[in-house]
């Protein structure tokens, strides 16, 4: 088990320990994280991350009873894979990519197939690597579509046609795939379902900036990108999204995110209305109480004074530079203005309540050397020449309002 501390200055390591002999249960979990704690100070620790692990949210629960002012939170990462992993089981969806990956086994298996299809696509190649196998399979996904027109014309050359792999009962089901439109229409679905989700897995994945502030807002508006895909079809997008809301209650929703989506200036000055969702302020209270325990007097000033200061866009918020850079998400963002003015009744300064949700940093993103890889491609990111054959019948089914087709997705091409 590694032990990682993250600041404002970065993320460090702070110990490791081997100890494959002992049950890791929640309370060995717990009361290793606990040491730690008492070591660095509960005071100095806003939250606990993990991964989704039983072992790990059973230790969360200890450490809710325990610290009640610490706040516990599931990986961004493990938990929008785990979103993609929900939703990849879906049979509209496990059906268009098991045939994804067998076209691409079947092409790269066959080192003259391989190299017909590097010849149209001029040595372009259509399997992508990714951070994690669900953004493996989406950027081969893209990839395909990118080249949809040249492979469609290499299965239909005479070259193909005098191959001996043609007449093969998996060249048979390579063709079929590559020339049907359902199986494109899927794909062009699969593209618009998965992607705003990779792009939130882009953000919490990378170094670029804390996610914290974006993660709650990004998912939002994911939803809201899934929505479109199917024409706001409720009976279509209810199962994409019950995953989604799956996944993130009780990991990615704390009060400290709902905070954090709170005080980004890039969400909130975009809309108000945010102030009026009872969850989310709800949010803010509790974590204004677990900052300041058994202090009403300071909470009193940060809730009917300091947020005002924000809601109202007073000081720093008020700058033209400042409302200019809360409209684009971006990193170099730098509202200037009096962060560390000292209020003269509470001492507090909007640094320290930066500090507290990691807001700041959004602001002010850290620097470090740790760079992303791409993951190497492995044995079961796609199925393998030995798996049983795909039928080439296999139709894709789409739900629908009304016998309404989606734009986009017609009927299926003529073979």
């Amino acid at each position: 088990m590694n032990f990682c501390v993250n600041c404002k200055q970065g993320t460090y390591f702070l110990s490791s320990k081997e100890d494959s002999e002992a049950s890791h249960t929640g309370v060995y979990i717990f009361e290793y994280v606990g040491k730690f704690i008492e070591d660095i100070g509960a005071q100095n620790v806003v939250q606990v991350v993990t991964d989704n692990a039983s072992n790990n949210t059973a230790a969360a629960d200890l450490l809710k009873i325990k610290r009640p002012n610490i706040f516990w939170a599931s990986c961004g990462t493990h938990t929008v894979n785990l979103m993609l992993e929900g939703i990849d089981k879906q049979s509209k969806f496990k059906g268009i990519i098991d045939k994804a990956k067998a076209f691409t086994i079947f092409v790269y298996a066959h080192h003259n197939i391989l190299a017909m299809m590097r010849k149209y696509t001029k040595r372009r190649d259509i399997v992508r690597s990714g951070v994690t196998r669900f953004v493996t399979a989406f950027l081969t996904l893209q990839s395909l579509m990118e080249k949809k027109q040249e492979l469609r014309a290499m299965f239909s050359s005479e070259a193909w046609d005098k191959s001996k792999w043609a007449k093969s009962p998996k060249g048979k089901t390579a063709f079929a795939t590559v020339m049907s439109m359902t199986f494109w229409n899927g794909v062009t679905l699969c593209l618009k379902v998965f992607g705003p989700l990779v792009m939130v897995l882009r953000l919490v994945d990378g170094d670029q900036k804390p996610s914290i502030g974006f993660i709650y807002g990004e998912l939002k508006n994911a939803k809201e990108e899934i929505k479109e895909a199917y024409k706001q079809v409720e009976t279509n997008y209810r199962p994409i999204l019950d995953v989604i809301d799956g996944k993130v209650k009780g990991r990615l929703d704390s009060a400290l995110h709902l905070t954090a989506y709170f005080l980004n200036p890039f969400y909130f000055y975009k809309d108000h209305t945010i102030q009026d969702d009872p969850i989310i302020m709800d949010g803010v209270l509790t974590c204004v109480e677990a900052f300041f325990p058994d202090d009403v007097n300071v909470q009193d000033e940060v809730i009917n004074r300091e947020l005002l200061k924000y809601k109202n866009k007073d000081g720093g918020f008020g700058r033209p530079l400042a409302t200019m850079g809360c409209a684009t998400n971006n990193d170099s963002y730098d509202p200037g203005g009096d962060v560390n003015e000292e209020d003269p009744v509470s001492g507090l300064t909007w640094e320290m309540i930066g500090e507290a949700t990691g807001v700041d940093e959004v602001l002010h993103p850290r620097r470090t050397t740790r760079n992303v890889g791409v993951r190497e491609l492995h044995e079961e990111d796609f199925l393998s020449e030995d798996d049983t054959e795909e039928e080439v019948d296999e139709d894709f089914e789409f739900e629908s309002d009304g016998d309404r087709d989606m734009d986009g997705y017609g009927e299926e091409e003529d073979e």
